[in-house]
């Protein structure tokens, strides 16, 4: 049997308050990201949880003296299919994921052997246990779980430095030509209408930017997976509650208005100089030739100079469009354990899935091969 830690107190704390005064302090002293944010995942456990059919696993450790918070980690217990996993608190929502503690007091709990087994007592049982999402750099979460060593994932983040004033960071982020040709677009779009650009300020047009975007974005995704989250009442609920109630503060929602309608949205998160795109929409079937989405992040990053961010950050993916505002790729990893013989042939089968997509893809393309013929053709 496992000794108790005499530093740290450690348990399971199913209904933990994420709007609590302690975790807001917490948070604020810690190396967590936006994604964990007490708004954030307030509304994730409250509102997505159970529609996903996850129970909510959320590791709380206290110091034993002050009964003070030292750590939360925010985790889910999800059944897919036969396999139990284990896996922090996500639901397809969240770019960057990570245990909410200073580095400081990380480095203790490593160093307290019985803390680390009392931890890891806790998760199971399962069959797999999946960190995904873990951004560059961050605390080494598998050296608290005893899990193998972090792999990289197969997308990176992009980020962008801004610097003041707006027309500095153009000139150093942007190529010349497609400088011009933004401005071209920019001065045609300014033709069709009364054209606006804002950032949303109260509960009324904050909804509607939202509306907007739920109408955007449903065509747009549709033949893409099961299409946009944003269309599932759980999603749009939580993205609503998210930006209400971080309105102002750890949300900055962005809409674009011709004649007064909105046209294009951008929804994203604030956190220690950084802005988080999270979410945008635009109006392509109204502005076809306009490229609107960005002539929208090119006015996103200028209000962001000019309140005086550091970063644009377009989160996770590697759309071409990133690298166009100077974005610059950070790889992300991932953690994976098994716990059980289920769990090591799932672990296996998710291991071997880019090499069977591989191979799907280099069949279908072998079957749309022109067959051969004895001369040449283009």
């Amino acid at each position: 049997m496992n000794r108790s830690s005499s530093t740290f107190d450690i348990a399971i704390e199913q209904a933990f308050d994420f709007l609590s005064p302690e975790y807001a302090d917490l948070f604020d002293n810690s190396a967590a990201t936006a994604f964990q944010h007490p708004v954030w995942l307030h509304s994730l456990y409250t509102r997505l949880a159970s529609h996903a059919g996850a129970t909510p696993l959320i590791v709380v450790v206290r110091h034993r003296t002050t009964r003070a918070l030292a750590m939360v980690l925010p985790l889910l217990r999800i059944r897919r299919g036969p396999i139990r996993t284990v896996e922090f608190a996500d639901l397809r929502v969240s770019d960057y994921l990570a245990p909410v503690c200073s580095p400081t007091i990380f480095s203790q709990l490593l160093a307290d052997e019985s803390a680390c087994a009392e931890l890891r007592g806790l998760l199971r049982p399962f069959d797999l246990l999946r960190m995904t999402k873990i951004p560059d750099g961050r605390l080494p979460i598998e050296n608290l779980l005893a899990a193998p060593r972090r792999v990289s994932m197969d997308t990176n983040a992009y980020a962008t430095v801004l610097v003041a004033p707006f027309e500095q960071w153009r000139a150093s982020a942007m190529d010349r030509s497609y400088q011009k040709e933004l401005a071209k677009k920019y001065r045609q779009l300014q033709k069709k209408g009364a054209l606006s650009f804002s950032c949303c300020n109260d509960s009324a047009s904050t909804l509607d930017a939202l509306e907007v975007m739920k109408k955007f974005r449903g065509p747009r995704f549709q033949s893409q997976g099961d299409g946009d989250l944003l269309q599932r009442p759980e999603y749009f609920d939580f993205y609503s509650e998210v930006a209400l109630r971080g309105l102002g503060s750890f949300v900055r929602l962005y809409a674009m208005k011709m004649d007064g309608d909105v046209i294009a949205a951008v929804l994203g998160l604030c956190h220690r100089g950084t802005y988080h795109v999270i979410m945008s929409a635009f109006d392509i079937a109204g502005y076809k030739s306009q490229s609107l989405g960005a002539l929208m992040f090119e006015q996103v990053a200028r209000d962001c100079i000019e309140r005086g961010d550091q970063m644009l950050d377009f989160t996770i993916g590697d759309e071409p469009y990133k690298k166009l505002f100077g974005g610059q790729p950070s790889p992300m990893w991932a953690v994976t354990q098994a716990g059980s013989t289920a769990g090591a042939v799932a672990l296996f089968a998710l291991k071997q899935a880019p090499w069977l997509k591989l191979a799907v893809k280099r069949m279908s393309e072998f079957r749309l091969l022109p067959p051969r013929t004895s001369t040449p053709t283009r």
